[in-house]
């Protein structure tokens, strides 16, 4: 599947120290890398394209677009993946609600999520992979499940991963049973359905179901479940073993917990990941964002109505990205300000050397992406230009290209 095409970015002079990020398994910030690393394997779960781009999911984006630019910009080669979940429940629903076909609908959305991408600044992966792709081997790798134990077929046809067999199982999201339950049922699984061994096993391959699409498959005709894709694209385009699997904290369980086990289980290798790292939330004018709300602020929308994708992407950016944030016109019109107030610093002939600003926000994403801080590195910049002007005409530039390359704001 194609992605999008790349943003030029600017080489800075020196570097920074290794990136530390917060690790939902082991709750604590951690560099994610082994020591003296060259290379990063960086895994994100993308879009089920059954709606256009909102700004959860341009801010999760963002997030790891800013780990994949920080590594770059420490000499260290990035490779990343990133799926589409094309062919999954929420697409057939979807489609069937508006009576289009789900693959046009899936396409449609798909191509404007990459529109989005390139406009807020976003870095593409190096594999952008559909689900549909990868059938062959995620049905080569659930008859493996079966042989070896990890899976079952129940009475259904379907064939359930079994979280008994992973001695990790829980390891990633350390949540209590109960909250898995929750979770679980709340976010895709079934936990109750008669005849499955746990609760909590998650459906590997969907049986033939009238309506719906299927697949000839060493297991039989049907489809795959939802938490096997991202372990195979992950495992086949990556590693056995990643340095970092990202996602909103609604992926945390049961989607995380899920594709890691079952990758491990796979494998042999555990972790999965080195480090799982989670965004939070965003919602509008103080109300959870959702689909059911029908509140979504949708990225294509707001570019529809004239609005900077820079300036989407820097109010996205004043907030910590594993905090539950608000997104309101306020948070827009004073992103549009700091926006212009930038772009005239850094469209000046001259001014006061940059040097240090460059160090400050490298610093602070350091610091498990402290981008408030990092911004506000920018900021003392730009008020000492705006006071004492400056005499130095190479500041703008490496002012411009540090703020393009770190932050990937284009002045």
């Amino acid at each position: 599947m194609d992605s999008w095409n790349a943003p030029e970015i600017a080489s800075l002079p020196g570097k920074g120290e290794p990136l530390r990020l917060f690790d939902t398994s082991s709750q604590e910030v951690i560099n994610p890398l082994r020591p003296e690393a060259t290379e990063a394997t960086l895994y994100v779960c993308g879009i089920t394209p059954y709606d256009a781009t909102h700004l959860g999911h341009a801010a999760t984006m963002i997030t790891f677009d800013l780990v994949a630019r920080y590594w770059r910009d420490q000499g260290i080669r990035v490779r990343y993946a990133q799926n589409v979940t094309d062919v999954d429940e929420p697409l057939f629903e979807r489609a069937e609600r508006d009576g289009e076909d789900w693959r046009v609908l899936g396409l449609r959305e798909t191509a404007l999520y990459r529109e989005d991408m390139a406009a807020l600044g976003i870095v593409p992966p190096d594999h952008f992979v559909g689900a549909i792709e990868t059938i062959p081997e995620i049905g080569e790798a659930v008859a493996r499940l079966l042989e070896t134990g990890h899976a079952y077929r129940h009475e259904s046809g379907d064939v359930y991963y079994s979280v008994d067999s992973e001695a990790d199982f829980g390891a990633e999201s350390n949540y209590d049973h109960s909250t898995m339950v929750k979770f679980f049922g709340e976010r895709g699984g079934d936990p109750d359905r008669e005849g499955k061994r746990n609760i909590l096993d998650p459906i590997l391959w969907n049986a033939p179901k009238e309506g719906e699409p299927q697949w000839e498959s060493p297991v039989g005709p049907g489809r795959p479940g939802w938490h096997i894709e991202c372990s195979l694209i992950a495992m086949g385009y990556l590693s056995d073993s990643i340095d970092l699997q990202g996602g909103g904290t609604d992926l945390i369980f049961p989607h995380h917990e899920m594709s890691a086990s079952h990758a491990q289980s796979l494998s042999g290798e555990r972790p999965f990941a080195r480090a799982y790292v989670h965004t939070g939330m965003i919602g509008l004018d103080g109300e959870k964002m959702s689909k059911s709300l029908g509140n979504l602020v949708f990225v294509s929308r707001l570019r529809a109505d004239g609005v900077d994708p820079n300036a989407v992407r820097l109010g996205l950016l004043t907030g910590h990205y594993r905090s539950d944030r608000q997104w309101s016109d306020q948070v827009l019109a004073e992103a549009k300000q700091r926006l212009a107030r930038w772009s005239a610093a850094v469209r000046r002939d001259t001014a006061l050397p940059a040097g240090e600003m460059l160090c400050r926000v490298r610093q602070h994403l350091a610091d498990d992406l402290d981008t408030p801080r990092a911004l506000a590195a920018v900021d003392a910049w730009v008020e000492e230009v705006e006071r004492d002007g400056g005499t130095d005409p190479s500041a703008p530039i490496l002012a411009r290209d540090t703020i393009a390359a770190l932050l990937g704001i284009e002045l």
